[in-house]
């Protein structure tokens, strides 16, 4: 523990000290939260990938993924002190928390645009869509990839926040039900409960274009 303390105490000295890449996230984070500024540079480069991953299967613009992984990491930054493995999640986990609470946020402002409309399904997609729920699952191709993607953008827009979410969390980013709860801090029954309800929201809206 002492150990621990000097390196920090160096560390906030200065700034500028480089780090093993072998350090772990938790040390990292403790250097970072008194004013470490290469290990926070080190935290960004090791789990920048992951952030635009988490937020990728919300949206799929360039400039706006990267503008919530920018500030992803901003809050990251300002919330480093309060941040403890001791109190069970893993750094990463508790990364991904913030990645997909700020998706969240940036949902719930679109959502309550009155500007904001969401795109219409047109007839190739319909199609698609009475394909893939007669044969299965998709081939894979770049079109066909694509036509899921922005169909799925569509049809998850017209659900709840929370449906969106926690579908988003269990079918695309393919999440256990145990890691889900990790995340949100939500009870494993209650991820269950609204992983039932969300897809019970999900094949409403899907007969209407079936």
């Amino acid at each position: 523990m002492d150990e621990i303390t000097d390196n920090l105490n160096v560390a906030a000295a200065s700034p500028e000290l480089d780090h093993p890449v072998e350090a772990t996230d938790e040390y990292l984070a403790r250097a970072a939260s008194v004013g470490d500024e290469a290990a926070f540079e080190l935290i960004f480069e090791r789990h920048r990938r992951r952030v635009a991953g988490v937020v990728g299967r919300f949206f799929n613009r360039p400039e706006r993924i990267e503008e919530l992984v920018q500030d992803t990491f901003t809050k990251l930054y300002f919330a480093l002190g309060d941040y403890s493995p001791m109190r069970g999640a893993s750094f990463a986990t508790w990364l991904s928390r913030i990645a997909i609470n700020a998706c969240y946020d940036e949902l719930r402002k679109i959502k309550r645009r009155p500007e904001t409309m969401i795109g219409s399904v047109n007839d190739t997609e319909v199609l698609w869509l009475k394909a893939r729920l007669r044969s299965g699952p998709a081939t894979g191709d770049a079109e066909s990839n694509a036509i899921a993607r922005d169909l799925a953008e569509k049809l998850l827009g017209r659900l709840s926040l929370d449906d969106r979410l926690v579908l988003t969390l269990l079918d695309a980013e393919e999440n256990s039900v145990s890691e889900i709860a990790d995340l949100m801090e939500w009870s494993i029954s209650k991820v269950k409960v609204r992983a039932h309800r969300a897809r019970a929201a999900l094949r409403k809206v899907m007969s209407e274009f079936v």
